[in-house]
């Protein structure tokens, strides 16, 4: 399956208090966190992403607190993809739990930029830079994480196979 969209670019250190300030948290709506997702990274950017749209980011992307509304709050803004050089280990784990995908990359991070149109081939692991030509290899996720992302996260992929 592959997809393609339009590239958002920030930096190392991303943090879920960037991602999903504090102050919302009250909120478990998809949609209405949607509208304060990386507002504090980027105070227009509720405004400016689309649907399909790939954020493209540095280094330990999702650091800070475990919140699950980060991953939550990305998706439910309609973004497909995060592509960064690396994720914090918590942020990784909930990524996949909420069905969103996530795939490391240090090179595609540092040479992407925002604007950029990108093609994603997850199942091949590979990410083409329509905007440049350039094309970057990522490992393939585990098909297990795969059908995490498939059924929309880990309690959909839990209630499609019937166990509750």
């Amino acid at each position: 399956m592959a997809f393609q969209g339009k590239v958002w670019k920030f930096g190392d250190d991303v943090n879920t208090d960037e991602i999903i300030p504090a102050r919302y948290l009250s909120f478990t709506d998809p949609k209405k966190l949607a509208e304060h997702v990386m507002e504090d990274a980027d105070p227009s950017f509720p405004q400016k992403v689309s649907n399909g749209d790939i954020i493209v980011a540095g280094k330990n992307f999702g650091c800070g607190s475990s919140r699950e509304h980060a991953p939550v709050a990305i998706k439910g803004a309609g973004i497909a993809c995060v592509i960064a050089a690396g994720f914090a280990r918590i942020f990784y784990r909930n990524a996949f739990n909420m069905g969103l995908l996530i795939l490391e990359s240090p090179e595609a991070s540092e040479k992407i930029r925002e604007g950029d149109t990108i093609e994603i081939n997850q199942k091949l692991g590979n990410i083409y830079n329509i905007t440049t030509g350039e094309s970057f290899k990522v490992t393939p996720i585990p098909n297990f994480m795969d059908e995490l992302i498939s059924n929309g996260g880990l309690i959909e992929h839990i209630k499609k196979s019937g166990a509750i």
